[in-house]
């Protein structure tokens, strides 16, 4: 007698089962209260800190932010720093997130269109954050996943590092903060981001071998310093 399922449809099967009981466990909160996390978005806890980050910027230790100003690009208003310590000069792009609608979307493209620059040796670039580094009884850390090339216009060539920041890591790819927002809603939390580019003046023929720990070094400081206040659950 044949079985009614094959194993391989029990396991589906069973995929499908828990992913319905995440989303009834979670839709249980909102069907008791009559308020809907589709209908109306859940609020985002730290609003307050994200936009001071879009008027303040951020401060980064052991660097010194020479200038800092808010200019709009793709009709979103990015706030800019430049970054100098000892020899070394980076520019720091950040764009917060500004109301529980608002999702990365275009972001590296409207950065391209700005810049109007060419690229090339485009590749992902790992990087984790210590969080006792932040949280002392956090011992784990988090991984963010970004964009790494090098890039160049008639003012110079630049190694470029873009990720989207949020509390619990980050990626240059909209799709994974999005359902990761989803399933904080589940729980009626939401994940905050932030756009982070940051842009390291190079020479021509630099290989971006030489230039990754610094972007690493960056990278870590910049999502260490927005995981102090503004990102958080």
């Amino acid at each position: 007698m044949h079985h009614f399922f094959k194993p391989h449809q029990l396991s589906r099967i069973a995929v499908l089962l828990f992913l319905l009981i995440l989303v009834t466990v979670g839709a249980i909160p909102s069907y008791l209260t009559g308020k809907w996390v589709w209908m109306k978005p859940l609020p985002i806890p730290t609003l307050k800190e994200l936009k001071a980050i879009r008027h303040e910027g951020l401060k980064i230790p052991g660097w010194e932010s020479r200038f800092r100003k808010n200019i709009t690009i793709g009709g979103n208003k990015w706030f800019i720093q430049e970054l100098k310590n000892v020899n070394v000069t980076a520019i720091l792009f950040l764009l917060t997130q500004n109301g529980p609608k608002d999702q990365p979307q275009v972001e590296w493209t409207d950065i391209n269109g700005f810049h109007r620059w060419k690229t090339d040796s485009h590749r992902t670039l790992n990087f984790t954050v210590k969080l006792n580094q932040i949280t002392p009884e956090k011992p784990q850390e988090i991984l963010i996943d970004a964009k790494f090339f090098r890039s160049w216009t008639k003012e110079g060539t630049f190694a470029v590092l873009e990720w989207y920041a949020w509390p619990t890591g980050g990626s240059a790819t909209p799709s994974i903060w999005f359902w990761t927002d989803r399933k904080a809603q589940l729980f009626n939390r939401r994940v905050p981001w932030v756009a982070v580019c940051i842009i390291i003046p190079i020479k021509p023929k630099d290989d971006l071998e030489k230039i990754q720990p610094l972007a690493i070094i960056l990278g870590q400081i910049v999502q260490g310093e927005l995981m102090k206040k503004a990102l958080v659950f």
